[in-house]
């Protein structure tokens, strides 16, 4: 059972389904009719092409049958992990696995606060998924899942398999998540740029703008004693380094950083043309959270903050390169 069936939790789910699983889908309604009309169509930037046809999956607006479920996909936006889940108290068997699919770090521990019974597993995903009218998801970037490692997953592992979703297991998962969460910084960027994902990241004043964000997070975690995994072609410090080379040098040596659909936006985007509150608590309000706990200064996620927070109440506007550089520097001028 998918909680939370949005692009991300329709791909993944629609993935196993079309590999055998059994899926019902849990969300809005607003999806949930599309595909209830259109079926599921799921796609990639490898070119996969997947049909799910009505019929090989079920949908409801609440999680009613969650007692049948043998694996639960948590896939909510972090605001929304303890609402959804106090849904399921009273009705999930004991001993489910519960697998958060979420950005962030800690939603797994809200979740298995309360589901104490269940076995509450971590996990990430570590690609873009773009919602296309008529029910079809694309797959826009590369990466897969990656997951905390338990005994439970056993007899989930052969499906994921098949899917194409091989889970990648960790002991400790952390530090995947931090360095996901590092990556996850460009989302308020990507949103106030109104830019497609590569098209943003071409652009060297935006890069300029994530090195500013991830070093100053990178500096946080060091006096946290938190070493983020690597999750790109280069350490998590030295890419913060070299974002600022020019256009032209970015493009050949990393090149593959730029393997995107050219459609491909931040969810962080979508939620704000959809007018939903956005993840930016569980982003760069993380690192906000963190500095504040070793007792340094985190301005420049502090203003993206700001300037995310102002959109979300109708402040919309579309900030070049330059202009959110500029922004960003004043902050970290200030120091404040």
């Amino acid at each position: 059972m998918v909680i939370g069936a949005g692009s991300i939790g329709i791909f993944v789910g629609g993935k196993l389904a079309v590999a055998g699983a059994d899926v019902t889908f849990v969300g809005r309604p607003r999806l949930l009719d599309e595909i209830t009309e259109s079926g599921v169509r799921l796609t990639d930037l490898d070119g996969g092409d997947d049909a799910l046809p009505v019929g090989r999956f079920r949908v409801a607006t609440e999680p009613d049958d969650i007692g049948s479920a043998d694996l639960v996909l948590v896939t909510v936006k972090s605001a929304a992990t303890a609402e959804s889940v106090r849904e399921l108290t009273g009705k999930i068997r004991p001993g489910t696995v519960v697998l958060s699919l979420q950005n962030g770090i800690g939603n797994d521990t809200v979740i298995r606060e309360i589901l104490p019974h269940c076995v509450v597993l971590a996990g990430m995903v570590l690609f873009n998924v773009v919602h296309h009218p008529g029910g079809r998801f694309h797959r826009g970037t590369e990466g897969g899942l990656a997951v905390q490692d338990d005994p439970a997953l056993a007899p989930f592992l052969g499906v994921f398999q098949q899917a194409g979703l091989a889970l990648r297991r960790y002991p400790d998962l952390r530090p995947v998540q931090w360095a996901k969460l590092l990556l996850n910084l460009n989302n308020p960027i990507n949103a106030l740029s109104g830019r497609p994902l590569r098209e943003q990241l071409a652009d060297r004043n935006y890069r300029r703008c994530l090195a500013l964000t991830q070093r100053e997070a990178l500096t946080v975690m060091n006096r946290a004693r938190i070493a983020p995994a690597r999750l790109t072609p280069l350490p998590p410090a030295v890419m913060a380094r070299l974002l600022t080379v020019p256009d032209g040098v970015f493009r050949r040596v990393f090149g593959r950083v730029l393997a995107i659909d050219p459609m491909a936006r931040s969810s962080m985007a979508d939620d704000l043309e959809l007018g939903r509150k956005t993840e930016i608590s569980w982003l760069c309000g993380e690192i906000v959270g963190l500095g504040a706990m070793v007792g340094l200064p985190t301005p420049v996620n502090q203003r993206l903050i700001e300037l995310i927070v102002a959109a979300e109440q109708g402040d919309r506007r579309t900030w070049t390169g330059a202009e959110l550089l500029e922004q960003l520097r004043a902050a970290h001028a200030s120091g404040r």
